[in-house]
């Protein structure tokens, strides 16, 4: 839409259990919805927006009452918004759609925004990722392992998994800090996909860090920041593609 702007935002975590104050946490999420509602024409949501999730047939997880009400007040007001499955939101089917009006994306998005070429993706499934991560990945999205996950009942896996995330969070190497140009998985894939495809701009999530990088060929690399940490989104208009710092008045 003309004169609108696009937006980006990763990593919310909403609902996980190390942090400390949910209902706030949550609602300070909504406000900044809300303050992007006049001027937003498109909003990309680069996964982990949940911490957990998990649709069965008949029932979803309680919770992100306002959240998910914002987010259909947005879609309701003809703003495109597309939600990319991360790795801890990974079970989202047919509810959030239906319910918000939003586009799923699993993997990776390649896709054109006033002239420029973006590589849109969560991060985890991209560049030479350890095999144990590889290995639960395929584990994770194997349509009989979650039939037969479906079947025990939410009192055990809700807690299973909120607990196996808040595990993840301390012990993970995905949450480290900036480990420079040669270590970041990231940044290396974004270099070597830049040398076949022209890309103007690679956006993830995943790493809990805020980068702004420039690349060779002109491209850059932005990894947005988790909301936890690093309250941070992306912009792109007539000015460019800019990161922002979230801080309210």
């Amino acid at each position: 839409m003309p004169g609108k702007k696009i937006y980006f935002a990763s990593d919310f975590h909403l609902g996980a259990r190390y942090i400390e104050n949910p209902i706030e946490y949550e609602r300070r999420i909504v406000r900044w919805l809300d303050s992007i509602k006049q001027d937003a024409g498109t909003l990309y949501l680069l996964g982990d927006i949940l911490d957990y999730w998990y649709e069965y047939r008949y029932v979803v997880p309680k919770g992100f009452t306002r959240f998910f009400g914002k987010l259909a007040e947005l879609s309701d007001n003809g703003i495109d918004i597309h939600w990319f499955i991360g790795n801890h939101d990974i079970w989202i089917f047919d509810h959030l759609p239906h319910e918000l009006g939003i586009t799923i994306h699993d993997g990776t998005l390649i896709t054109e925004i006033g002239g420029k070429r973006f590589f849109l993706s969560h991060g985890d499934n991209v560049g030479k990722r350890p095999m144990t991560f590889r290995f639960l990945r395929k584990i994770f999205r194997n349509r009989f392992c979650q039939y037969l996950y479906a079947a025990i009942h939410p009192r055990w896996t809700v807690a299973f998994a909120l607990r196996w995330s808040a595990h993840s969070r301390k012990a993970g190497d995905d949450y480290a800090e900036y480990q420079g140009e040669k270590n970041e998985h990231l940044v290396r894939f974004a270099k070597e996909f830049r040398e076949t495809d022209k890309i103007d701009f690679f956006i993830f999530g995943h790493r809990h860090i805020l980068l702004d990088l420039a690349l060779p060929h002109q491209s850059r690399i932005i990894i947005l920041g988790d909301w936890i940490k690093h309250p941070s989104y992306a912009v792109f208009d007539e000015t460019g593609l800019n990161l922002f710092d979230y801080i309210e008045e």
